[in-house]
């Protein structure tokens, strides 16, 4: 689980965030939404730990982020896994040196050991018998599943995923939701996903934050969505024609 207790923040005279609050549970896909410069990649950066707030507590489950000396942030660094949105993997390795980075790094073992879990990680998400390919060699939603493994290798507590569908057909969007839901699921992993991608939010959404001008002013399902009378809400659901035209039908 984690918090969010009044977080501020600003940058110079502007204000991004405002006084944010928040419960995200483990086992859901959490989701924050929000249109460009909404805030939604600055209170992201600002719960792992890359962007230190004005004000409020920020708590991953009873220990606060804000208070923790060294070694608890680099205990919480390793329950941290990190979905960014061009994959980042590192192009001069193989599949099986990206997964075994955080590995080697977090929790060496002994080399059979570490590849049994890369291998297990690729056939989770659907590649097995890929370890000794490259970055280039892969197509896009590959790269975003590869991304997918590495980010749960160290069987994570909480799982962030930056824009997870950039740049993807619908069809491997969907791929790439359902992958998210599952290990979600299964692994009862607090996952948090910043988007703007609407198929995204309805398909999956099991709770969703949405931000206007840096504040939270709605919070709700996939369901409750389509059912809200926050007007900046609707413009984002509905940018579409065709959503458009189902919100004149259903209306």
């Amino acid at each position: 689980m984690i918090s969010l207790q009044g977080i501020s923040k600003k940058f110079g005279d502007k204000s991004v965030l405002d006084d944010i609050h928040a419960t995200f549970l483990p086992g859901k896909v959490n989701m924050v939404i929000g249109a460009s410069g909404s805030g939604k990649s600055v209170l992201m950066k600002t719960m792992v730990g890359l962007v230190k707030p004005d004000a409020g507590r920020l708590f991953y489950k009873d220990l606060e982020l804000g208070e923790m000396d060294g070694d608890q942030r680099n205990e919480l660094r390793q329950k941290i896994g990190m979905l960014f949105q061009s994959a980042a993997l590192f192009d001069s390795l193989t599949v099986l040196d990206n997964l075994l980075f955080p590995l080697r790094m977090f929790r060496p073992a002994s080399k059979a050991a570490m590849q049994e879990r890369v291998a297990y990680c690729l056939e989770r998400v659907g590649l097995a018998g890929t370890e000794m390919l490259f970055p280039s060699e892969l197509s896009g939603g590959m790269k975003k599943r590869v991304g997918i493994a590495r980010a749960i290798v160290l069987e994570p507590q909480f799982l962030f995923c930056d824009e997870p569908n950039s740049g993807l057909d619908p069809k491997t969007s969907i791929r790439i939701d359902h992958l998210i839901q599952d290990i979600t699921n299964e692994y009862q992993i607090t996952t948090i996903v910043n988007t703007h991608d609407m198929n995204s939010v309805l398909e999956c959404g099991d709770h969703i934050v949405f931000l206007y001008k840096g504040r939270k002013t709605w919070e709700g399902d996939r369901q409750l969505i389509l059912k809200s009378d926050n007007e900046p809400l609707n413009e984002l659901v509905y940018a579409t024609r065709f959503l458009q035209q189902f919100r004149q039908k259903s209306g």
